[in-house]
């Protein structure tokens, strides 16, 4: 299964770097660990960073209450218009030339209109979600959001329609008559890693690390 191209989410360069099969792009949103909102507030532009989840074909995105983009989107009938980015950066890639230095990354762009959440039970589902995305399982093991903290928190849901993955693996690509130059050239691979769980101070001694901490991965 894979997302529809349209004129927004075709790239005007590397266009062979393009995906828009469903596996990329979830996976590239399941992994990352925060993504960027970007919006307009009046005639400025604005971008912001936030957490997400996923849930099907919905991105949900955190906010608060009395944060722009919430406000903006709870003043628009027919959706807040934003552009969400996601990218992760999986090597820094060193050529020969200064030219050519770039980097292997996997990055979403997700176009549309995003709503305010308002049922209570989608939004208590997102919400898990959110949780659940920074760590699977956890939100079973946390006290759910009061009315208070419900009331405080918002939720902006934007459907997986307009999308497009990008990506780039592989080494330097060098000019031919570059090759020669007596310079180091290849890849410096990165990667997401986590220290161990660091326990709160006033954490009972008698409470197990949870077993999706030991180690902490990312998907």
């Amino acid at each position: 299964m894979t997302y529809s191209p349209t004129p927004r989410t075709t790239p005007t360069r590397y266009r062979e770097r393009a995906r828009y099969d469903r596996d990329t792009v979830h996976g590239i949103i399941d992994e990352a660990v925060i993504c960027h909102l970007g919006y307009l507030h009046g005639e400025r532009p604005v971008v912001l960073p936030t957490t997400h989840a996923r849930r099907g074909e919905t991105l949900y995105l955190h906010g608060s209450t009395g944060g722009g983009p919430v406000l903006a989107a709870a003043a628009a009938p027919e959706g807040l218009p934003v552009c969400v980015t996601i990218t992760l950066v999986d090597g820094l890639v060193l050529a020969r030339s200064a030219m050519h230095h770039s980097m292997n990354y996997r990055s979403v762009v997700v176009l549309g209109a995003a709503r305010l959440v308002t049922d209570r039970a989608e939004k208590l589902g997102a919400l898990a979600a959110l949780v659940d995305h920074v760590a699977p399982g956890r939100s079973a093991e946390t006290r759910p959001p009061n009315d208070r903290e419900l009331a405080a928190t918002a939720v902006l849901a934007l459907d997986l329609v307009e999308v497009s993955a990008k990506v780039r693996s592989g080494g330097p690509v060098d000019d031919p008559e570059d090759l020669a130059l007596p310079h180091w050239a290849g890849v410096v691979p990165l990667a997401v890693s986590a220290a161990p769980a660091e326990p709160a101070d006033d954490l009972d001694p008698g409470t197990a690390l949870p077993a999706y901490l030991a180690p902490y991965r990312r998907r």
